[in-house]
């Protein structure tokens, strides 16, 4: 695929937009690419930050943490990237629109495949609702895309942007009543938002970050525990129902 833009959003972080000369196939949110880097073996997973259909462009939103992302940030518009895609499964809708009130929990750069999940249930006729975590207001990423999408709430832990502490501290968890519960970023935060799912009897996705280094179930490094057994992160995932997991069980 062709680089259209990359913008740096952070010094850690960056939004590379694609383009191809076909036109892309469907992806759902919550599924992912692998990309290739010069020079490195192993290709690196990447979450479908959106899909522009009237652009036929594709989004991803990428953290700086490595060599392999590194050049990633690098590259200029008109270079092209070498990716597999779509893999992985996705996020589910609720059944019924009618009253229900999904709730979108992001953490660092956790939030990426949440913008494309919003705007699909948004086109469907949901309301969705979203809640981002970072360290400090420099890490909320994208923060005027969510907004366009649905009502969006801010935590940080240091209290410079939005209400200070973690997403479960939130009051908007104790002010309102969702029906379903999205969430995506680093563990213990996943974690924290299951364990509020459980409590308050709501449906919950998450979208894992285990280490997928091949996304198609050969190498076992992304292996997951769940009440089935163990499975592969990549090809079974990376969304499963909080249900599937062993976390609190």
């Amino acid at each position: 695929m062709k680089v259209v833009e990359n913008k740096r959003l952070h010094d850690r972080y960056c939004l590379l937009r694609l383009t191809s000369g076909s036109r892309l196939p469907e992806m759902v949110p919550g599924q992912f690419v692998e990309a290739r880097v010069e020079n490195t073996f192993l290709r690196r997973p990447i979450s479908v930050n959106y899909l522009d259909r009237k652009a036929n462009e594709l989004w991803l939103l990428i953290r700086i943490a490595g060599e392999g992302t590194r050049r990633l940030s690098e590259y200029e518009a008109g270079e092209t990237v070498n990716l597999i895609l779509p893999l992985g499964n996705g996020f589910t809708a609720p059944q019924k629109v009618v009253d229900a009130k999904p709730l979108l929990v992001g953490g660092g750069v956790g939030v990426a495949p949440l913008l494309y999940l919003g705007d699909v249930l948004k086109s469907i006729g949901f309301e969705p609702v979203f809640l981002l975590g970072a360290r400090t207001k420099d890490d909320i990423l994208q923060l005027g895309h969510f907004e366009k999408i649905g009502k969006t709430f801010v935590t940080t832990e240091d209290g410079s942007s939005g209400e200070k502490g973690f997403v479960t501290d939130h009051s908007v968890l104790r002010a309102a009543r969702f029906d379903r519960i999205y969430t995506c970023g680093p563990k213990p935060m996943m974690v924290a938002v299951a364990k509020y799912a459980r409590a308050t009897d709501t449906p919950c996705e998450v979208s894992l970050e285990n280490m997928m280094a091949c996304g198609i179930g050969a190498c076992l490094c992304c292996v997951e525990k769940t009440v089935k057994g163990n499975v592969c992160v990549c090809t079974d995932g990376p969304v499963f129902n909080i249900n599937q997991l062993t976390w609190q069980i």
